[in-house]
């Protein structure tokens, strides 16, 4: 399947996915501005989440399959893990465990989208999202964000998603976001919005 300009996008399976981690963290480090003392725990971060359940994981490259230019995957999320946990008790505090188990108790967590800066604004990161949640079983889709107008959230906003948290704070520091939803299929799923 065909992004756009020669550009490629391929499903990968969890072993391909783990062997180009290395390239992964660069792309997410030209997207995000991350430093280099953030990278072994992102890395770490990534390698763990490879073995969720129900992960799955997309490569865009350009030119080459070599030449990777933007990444994203996501898993099926459940109690327990740290990220799912951290939201639900943030969802909890802010409205109440009811809204919380609406949209996390059968959700696909987005756990990384990033494209290379370079790549940015040519349809890329709205092309592996809409692949990404394309035939999950799973009723909703949840993701976080850096706070703000960016052009990521705006991207969320336009796929369906909607404000569950904003401001958030992460334990251990770091700067606000927001927590998104969206419920599946995403708009725009399937060349048609809902």
């Amino acid at each position: 399947m065909l992004v756009q300009d020669a550009v490629g996008i391929a499903e990968l399976s969890r072993p391909d996915f783990l062997a180009h981690i290395e390239k992964f963290v660069t792309i997410y480090a030209a997207a995000m501005g991350a430093g280099p003392d953030e990278l072994p725990s992102r890395e770490a971060i990534m390698q763990r989440h490879a073995g969720n359940p129900g992960f799955r994981a997309l490569a865009v490259h350009s030119g080459t399959p070599s030449r990777i230019v933007a990444f994203t995957y996501c898993f099926h999320g459940q109690h327990g893990q740290w990220w799912h946990d951290v939201v639900h008790a943030g969802i909890t505090a802010r409205s109440d465990v009811t809204t919380a188990n609406g949209w996390l108790d059968d959700v696909m967590e987005v756990a990384e989208v990033h494209v290379h800066p370079n790549y940015q604004a040519r349809g890329i990161g709205r092309r592996m999202v809409l692949t990404l949640a394309s035939g999950r079983s799973e009723r909703t889709a949840v993701l976080s964000t850096r706070q703000g107008e960016t052009p990521a959230r705006r991207l969320y906003q336009s796929l369906g998603f909607v404000d569950l948290l904003t401001g958030f704070l992460f334990p251990g520091g770091g700067p606000a976001y927001a927590v998104m939803g969206a419920t599946l299929p995403l708009v725009g799923a399937n060349g048609q919005d809902r």
